[in-house]
């Protein structure tokens, strides 16, 4: 088990050495410790878990043209290569595949209580004091403005619109990132989430009130 993660820690570091970094190896070494934290106590497949969080983000869809294929299928390709036993592989791809928020927007045709450990895990790295710096670093990325008062957060997005949105940043925090407390899966993960949600609700209050000069 461990000879598999240690290749698979390897192989990670080396695909995402020069990621946008709100999705690079460090994004990746926290879920994966989140997940060890989450599974300590929700007891999953240990090296499931260890796999899909290592490799839940090899190769995101959002910096492949939308690609929501390629992830689970290099992951796979990968697994094979190092011997790792078929049906763990089949598992890995599919809490892969069914991970992302965006894969909330439509019916989940997949449930396992290692998808619940890696996907909390993974929630948790988007929420709290790490979640708004991700927000900013990739709003950066991608050349979004922080904050506009004339554009109002869509509350009510399809897929397509959430794949494709332009919205300034901190309407991010509503359309997604205050969302996740409530979707968290695990006993474990919902307890680790309210705070880090309280640390973002008064991020925006101290947010709001420089902007509008009064702090």
């Amino acid at each position: 088990m461990q000879q598999f993660i240690d290749q698979t820690i390897s192989f990670v570091k080396k695909t995402l050495a020069n990621a946008e970094a709100g999705h690079d190896w460090f994004h990746i070494e926290r879920v994966y410790r989140t997940a060890q934290t989450i599974n300590a106590i929700e007891k999953a497949n240990p090296l499931i878990v260890a796999l899909a969080a290592l490799l839940h983000d090899i190769a995101d869809s959002k910096f492949n043209n939308g690609d929501e294929d390629i992830g689970p299928q290099k992951a796979g390709s990968f697994l094979q290569e190092i011997g790792v036993a078929p049906d763990v592989i089949v598992h890995v791809q599919e809490i892969i595949r069914n991970l992302s928020f965006k894969a909330s927007f439509g019916t989940i045709h997949y449930r396992s209580k290692e998808l619940d450990v890696v996907q909390d895990a993974d929630r948790l790295d988007a929420i709290g004091a790490i979640g708004i710096a991700r927000a900013f670093t990739y709003g950066g990325y991608k050349n979004r403005v922080m904050y506009d008062p004339t554009i109002a957060p869509n509350l009510n997005m399809s897929k397509a619109e959430y794949k494709q949105t332009t919205a300034p940043t901190i309407n991010h925090f509503y359309e997604k990132l205050l969302l996740l407390k409530d979707l968290m899966k695990t006993a474990t993960g919902k307890e680790m989430a309210e705070q880090r949600h309280n640390f973002m609700l008064s991020y925006l209050d101290q947010f709001f009130g420089e902007w509008e000069g009064k702090r």
